[in-house]
């Protein structure tokens, strides 16, 4: 269902008031409306899937984690800088793992640059943080 962009402003917003504002020592998923929100928390980024109320969320813990595994090789340590300064290297690696909400790659050598044509014309055609920012 297409949203309107005030909509999706409001969703997003309610879904991060509720992810950042709880304990530690709550589970990492909680159901919202007709949904179930799976969050998990490095340092200071917090990746969230919107996930149908029957899925389980241990294979979406899973799948968070391998996206910031595969994010880690290709950033080298990625943080909040490389989210937001290379945002559509993201997605690009976001659309080959996961597309139309279903996971289609589980390999990290697919998704890695030197193997795959999309990402790797992207890391050279846009360098990584390293050039962007000041050392």
């Amino acid at each position: 269902v297409p949203y309107e962009d005030s909509e999706k402003q409001s969703i997003q917003q309610e879904c991060h008031k509720i992810v950042t504002q709880r304990e530690a020592k709550f589970t990492n998923f909680v159901e919202w409306q007709t949904y179930k929100l799976v969050y998990r928390r490095y340092a200071g980024l917090f990746f969230t899937l919107c996930v149908d109320i029957n899925d389980n969320e241990l294979a979406c813990l899973e799948a968070i984690h391998f996206f910031v595994e595969v994010l880690d090789q290709f950033f080298g340590n990625v943080c909040e800088l490389d989210l937001v300064f290379n945002f559509h290297k993201v997605f690009v690696i976001l659309d080959e793992y996961i597309l139309s909400g279903e996971i289609m790659e589980t390999s990290k050598q697919v998704l890695s640059p030197n193997a795959n044509p999309a990402t790797s014309l992207l890391s050279r055609a846009c360098p990584v943080r390293s050039t962007w920012l000041p050392h």
